[in-house]
């Protein structure tokens, strides 16, 4: 009897330790809707000007990227429809995520790069303020070349 309590203890102590691991996994390692919270959306640069007034004003005066849809536009007559669309996911905001670009009609807001490509959807962090609801990456720290690097 001594045995046998002796190796279901031991079995306890082995397993509990990587139970107890793999549910914080699933539970940290799910995205925030998963875990029940509501998801982040991307707002546009304006909304990021609204705090960040300096950085706005600088990103709008000398980032091509705050006007890339212009050269999606452009192009536009030479495209097919395909091809046009295939444009966004380089030229736009979150296109193809949820809460990202849909269309020029739906989303105008979003139709050009913003601040939200490299920092991530800013709704949590513009609703509390909270520096860790936002990637934070300074110009040079893998925030130029994203759509040749897949992370657009």
């Amino acid at each position: 009897m001594r045995r046998e309590a002796r190796l279901h203890s031991n079995l306890t102590c082995r397993l509990l330790p990587g139970i107890l691991a793999f549910s914080l996994f699933v539970y940290y390692g799910l995205p925030g809707a998963a875990r029940g919270e509501p998801a982040k959306t991307y707002m546009g640069a304006e909304a990021c000007g609204a705090c960040h007034e300096k950085e706005y004003k600088n990103f709008m005066a000398h980032s091509k990227k705050s006007h890339s849809f212009k050269t999606v536009a452009a192009m536009k007559k030479r495209l097919t429809e395909g091809e046009f669309q295939k444009c966004f996911e380089c030229h736009t905001t979150g296109y193809g995520k949820p809460g990202g670009f849909r269309s020029e009609s739906e989303t105008p807001h979003l139709k050009d790069l913003s601040c939200e490509v490299c920092h991530g959807p800013g709704s949590k962090h513009a609703e509390t303020g909270d520096p860790k609801a936002i990637k934070r990456r300074r110009v040079g720290q893998g925030s130029s070349g994203f759509c040749q690097e897949g992370k657009g």
